[in-house]
Parts: structure tokens; sequence; C-alpha cells
């Protein structure tokens, strides 16, 4: 369908110039934070797209209302347009496409205070990553026409034949370990949360394996052929479940969850070693003018915006957990007389945040 240059449109062309964008950066070996900018852009250009399609449906509608009243919440005097979570809850999509959106999403708040490295994190996505791409054609294409398709723009990307050496990548786990163990839990455990049939879909995540062509082939023939697993006989997915199985190590996944890191309980007990009346009251003081986790309205914001080197949030339950370095800073402080009950309570009632370096 031909749109007429309007509202439509524009947030139509504005969606897939910021996909090509994300497109472009990802495909770019040294680009910096290629992946969380991959991330970021493909779900502004997800929510541009959708919001071409409310307006093209359901006209200019597609905004939050104030509870119980008919007129619009403002955000700096505009209007409060629906984020890509309420967006897709909204259209009728299948249950894979809507997890490998929502798995973005949440990615998404992990890592705007986080760096990811680009091999660690992002091998480790790559079929999500492919799959959300592809979601987002094939959902362009159903609502505004092939005409808008993105295939004919982007050319495959070169791949090295080999990846980091091993040392290469344990020294990378080494300086940031914390950063990708805390990663690699929410993705481990997002995918486990996925019935069968949900995560071995290819609108989920896209399995690839590479094998070099060595037949006769055509010569005009293109260097790169996809196989379209719905297209193929029983005797040929047969075949290719025997090369996976051939090639297929067989892993046996054993979850650590949050090893190493403590309670708030845990903390207070500590701590009451050095100061009997240490109470919950005064760990709340302490957290929140040392930054060390959010409470209260920024808890609303951003749960995960916590000091990683301190405290971890955890949202399996909703609640945050510690390292022992947060109970041996509180301790070495109180001993050294730098900071006392005066001193946090104070702080904390003037609504103080402190440099937390500068205590260390």
């Amino acid at each position: 369908m031909g749109l007429r240059r309007g509202k439509t449109k524009q947030l139509l062309e504005n969606g897939i110039d910021c996909a090509l964008l994300a497109v472009e950066i990802y495909n770019k070996p040294r680009a910096p934070f290629r992946v969380e900018t991959f991330i970021t852009h493909m779900i502004i250009a997800f929510t541009k797209v959708c919001h071409a399609h409310f307006n093209n449906t359901i006209g200019d509608k597609f905004y939050y209302k104030e509870k119980g009243k008919t007129r619009y919440k403002l955000i700096d005097g505009e209007r409060k347009a629906w984020e890509l979570k309420t967006c897709i809850s909204k259209i009728n999509f299948s249950p894979s496409v809507k997890a490998n959106i929502e798995f973005f999403i949440k990615l998404r708040n992990k890592i705007e205070h986080r760096y990811i490295d680009k091999d660690e994190i992002g091998i480790k996505i790559f079929g999500e990553c492919q799959s959300f791409l592809n979601n987002f054609e094939e959902f362009v294409i159903n609502c505004f026409g092939s005409e808008y398709a993105l295939n004919e723009t982007l050319a495959f990307s070169l791949q090295f034949s080999r990846l980091r050496t091993e040392n290469q990548k344990q020294a990378s786990k080494k300086l940031l370990s914390n950063e990708v163990q805390e990663l690699n839990e929410f993705i481990n455990k997002y995918r486990f949360s996925l019935d069968d049939e949900v995560f071995n879909s290819q609108d989920y995540s896209v399995k690839l394996i590479s094998i070099p062509k060595i037949s006769n082939t055509n010569r005009s023939d293109l260097a790169i052929e996809f196989v379209n697993w719905n297209n193929l006989s029983e005797e040929d997915r047969e075949n290719y479940n025997r090369l996976q199985a051939i090639i297929k190590d067989k892993t046996v996944v054993k979850e650590g969850i949050n090893p190493g890191r403590i309670k708030p309980g845990e903390i207070v007990e500590r701590v009451r070693v050095v100061l009997p009346d240490f109470s919950h009251y005064d760990h709340k003081c302490l957290f929140q003018i040392f930054s060390v986790r959010p409470s209260g309205a920024e808890k609303e914001i951003d749960s995960f915006n916590t000091n990683t080197d301190y405290c971890h949030y955890d949202e399996a339950h909703d609640d945050y957990l510690y390292q022992e370095e947060w109970a041996d800073f509180i301790i070495k402080n109180i001993q050294s007389n730098r900071i006392s009950k005066e001193f946090w309570k104070s702080n904390f009632n003037n609504g103080a945040r402190l440099n937390i370096k500068d205590y260390v």
C-alpha cells in the first residue's frame, strides 16, 4: 500500500531509518557500544512503526490517559505516547515474536547503565538480534506492504573465520566479570522461562549452521542461501537434525543463582558486631546517601540503577542483594570513625548524596 505524506508515513519512515542505522552500527566490528546501540535503536524503530500502525488504524490515539480521566498525560507539555511494551500488548503478535520483543525491552533496561562486551554478550544473543530484525521487517510488510521491505537495502555482514582466543575471552571476562555475570544470568533465566515451542521458534531466535557450499553449483548462484525450515521436506529436516547432532556437543546446564551475594538482613547482622544498635533504617540511610541502590520514586524509574560494586537487583524476587564489599565498607568506616549514626541520619534527612569513592 502506498502511503501519502502524513503522520503515518513520517512515523513509518523514521522507524525504518532507525532500524537501518541500528544494523549499520551492528555490522561495524570496531564501532563502540555496538550491541547496546543496536538494541536501543531497534526498540525505538519498533515503537515508531507500531505508532505508525496505530495512527493508520485507530487514528492519533496511541497516548496514555490520566487515571480515571479523559485527558491525556503530559510530559513537558507533550502527550505521553505508548511505550513498546504497551504497544505489543495491543497487537496480535505470536507468542514467539512477543517473547523476542519483550526480551529486548528487559535487556535494554539492564544495559542503560552497563557496558556490554561486543563478543561475550553479542555472540550469545546473535540469534535473538537477527529474529528481532526479522520480526520488525515482517511487521512492516504485513502492515504497509512489501515496498517498505528492508532486505533490498541490506548487505550480508562479513564474518571472520575464528573468534578470539580462549585466553583473550578469559581476560575480558575477568575485566567485566560482574557486568557479564549479571547479564548472563538474566539471559539464561529468560530463556529457561520460555516453553520449548517458543524457544525453538525462529521468530524468537534464529538458529544458524554455517556450512561451506562445496558442490558443483551454477556459477551465477548466490554465495549464501537461507533455508526456510517450514518449507523443508521431512527427509531434509531429518538430515539437518542429523548434521546438528554430529557437530553439537551435549552440555548440561546447571544454574548458579546469585553466588556470593547476601541479603540486607545479613548486612545488618554483620554490622551489629561493631555497632550493636545498627538497624535496617540505618542501612537504608546508608545505601541511599551513597547511591548504592535506588528506592522510592527512583526505583520506579529504574530498578537496575545500582552500584554493581556493592549491590545487584534481583528481578525474579524484586529485591536487592549485596556484595561482601558493602558490609566491609560500612564496618571499615564505622571503625575508623569516618561515619556514625548522626552522620548518616543527618545526610539522609537532608537528602544528601555522597561520593562513595571518597570513603573507600
